[in-house]
């Protein structure tokens, strides 16, 4: 399939559009705005990991709302069952046979808040959602949305209480990254905007998700060239070499990097990926799915990852034969 300049002309503007509103409506910055963005474009789920109060789940309402989407927030705790999530079948006595009724997984967007509370067994219940696109309850088996798009939030800092998620349902998450604080000029436009005015109603929908399923499609296109995807590998071989990583980057990782360099690429107007699209968004979409041999008590596991996985690239030549 040949990818014409007013395609991606027009899938350019689609998610120049998207993060405009987010941008005008969210204290939110660019860089995590954009990552959103290419995240539920390229068909991933993604991991918003900060404190509480940063809009986290705001910047999830909001992202929903631009694409005509349902969003479903579910309040992730210990007590939480799995058919909370996926819903129950319940007799009906006057069909005389079981009615399934769906649970809120069945959602266009799915807003798991503070994920790692759920304990493991509710953990797992997602899965299947995550990974296949579809629930089974009672041995049937129920298809979900398309697109599909999870977004799950985690306070890395209170960890009493809580069950940390393990490698098979982090590597379900095709991006992590954190907020952080606002920027003094944004966070003094909130302080001094209205009170009681919810940021998400300022958002103005510029999209329907048969555009987002269209957009998908035009990207999964987009030219990987021989050099390139030799290099994504060079990236995922040195996280398997490292001496600092006991467990490197899975093939899911690799696929997931370049699913998300070719929208990246998509959004800048070209059909073509470049070195410095997965070398972008490589921190990203890899480190995550790090596991490292020995963890420092004197610094986070994120911090920690992310440093080694910064080592291990550095030692990968890009294509151009520099060390970037």
């Amino acid at each position: 399939m040949a990818i014409s300049g007013t395609d991606v002309e027009a899938a350019a503007g689609l998610g120049a559009n998207i993060a405009h509103e987010l941008d005008a409506a969210l204290a939110v910055p660019r860089e995590a705005v954009a990552l959103a963005v290419m995240c539920l474009l390229s068909g991933g789920h993604l991991l918003l990991e900060d404190v509480p109060g940063v809009g986290k789940t705001t910047l999830a309402r909001a992202l929903a709302r631009a694409v005509r989407a349902r969003a479903t927030r579910v309040q992730f705790t210990s007590d939480l069952l799995p058919s909370d999530l996926t819903g129950v079948s319940v007799w009906d006595p006057q069909a005389r046979a079981f009615t399934f009724h769906p649970g809120p997984l069945f959602s266009d967007v799915v807003i798991a808040d503070e994920i790692n509370r759920a304990n493991p067994k509710t953990q797992a219940a997602l899965l299947e959602a995550m990974e296949e696109r579809r629930v089974s309850v009672d041995g049937t088996t129920y298809d979900l949305p398309d697109p599909y798009f999870v977004m799950a939030t985690q306070n890395p800092v209170e960890m009493e209480g809580t069950y940390p998620l393990p490698e098979a349902q982090l590597d379900r998450f095709m991006v992590r990254t954190s907020l952080g604080y606002p920027a003094a000029e944004a966070e003094r436009a909130m302080l001094a905007g209205a009170s009681g005015v919810d940021p998400v109603s300022r958002v103005r929908p510029v999209c329907g998700l048969s555009d987002v399923r269209a957009f998908r499609e035009l990207a999964s296109v987009v030219h990987v060239g021989e050099k390139v995807a030799a290099y994504a590998l060079a990236l995922l071989d040195a996280t398997r070499r490292s001496p600092e990583i006991r467990l490197g980057a899975s093939p899911r990782a690799g696929l997931a990097l370049l699913a998300i360099s070719r929208t990246r690429a998509l959004l800048d107007g070209r059909a073509s990926v470049f070195p410095s699209d997965v070398r972008a968004l490589a921190p990203a979409v890899l480190a995550h799915r790090l596991v490292l041999r020995d963890l420092s008590p004197d610094a986070g596991q994120t911090e920690q990852q992310r440093a080694a996985l910064s080592r291990a690239i550095a030692r990968v030549p890009a294509p151009d034969g520099k060390r970037r």
